[in-house]
């Protein structure tokens, strides 16, 4: 069955319903959500997707997330795919969004933040492996090469983000 998401125009404007494997294949704008998890300690959520993920086989990723449905916003959808994928529900908080020319196409990508305190109960088509790093293990788990591309321009852009705030 079709995957339907919403196409959209260089301002995020919704233009078209389309399938998102069209979507992909012709780089047609649309819309992904993600989600980054904390810990109570603040440490990061970091999993390694199956070897056979059609999408990243193998890689670690520190971002959980996916393709926004129809009619939902960047923050329903992170709400769904952190239920879908970790078996948690929170109420996820948007940091910032960007359009994203990666390795799937070009796309509007929303990073959420949430903490998670209660027991992960991992989708094993998505997560085959978890573990939570601190800022400085992730950091250096980013730089390798098994590492999804697109998930190292948001957490660069992430990092950036976060010594601007800081006085």
């Amino acid at each position: 069955m079709a995957e339907l998401v919403e196409q959209v125009d260089e301002r995020d404007r919704v233009v078209a319903v389309v399938d998102r494997a069209e979507a992909i294949r012709e780089r047609r704008l649309h819309r992904v959500a993600t989600i980054v998890c904390r810990d109570g300690d603040g440490r990061i959520l970091v999993h390694r997707r199956p070897d056979d993920a059609s999408r990243f086989p193998g890689q670690f990723n520190w971002m959980l997330g996916g393709a926004v449905e129809v009619g939902e916003s960047y923050e329903e959808a992170a709400a769904r795919e952190l239920a879908e994928e970790l078996g948690v529900r929170a109420a996820p908080r948007f940091v910032f969004k960007f359009l994203c020319d990666g390795a799937i196409g070009p796309y509007w990508l929303g990073l959420h933040e949430a903490v998670v305190t209660a027991p992960v109960r991992p989708d094993p088509g998505e997560v085959v492996r978890f573990d939570w790093l601190t800022e400085p293990e992730l950091d250096e788990l980013v730089r390798g090469s098994a590492f999804v591309p697109d998930a190292r321009e948001a957490f660069d852009r992430h990092r950036a983000l976060g010594s601007a705030r800081r006085p």
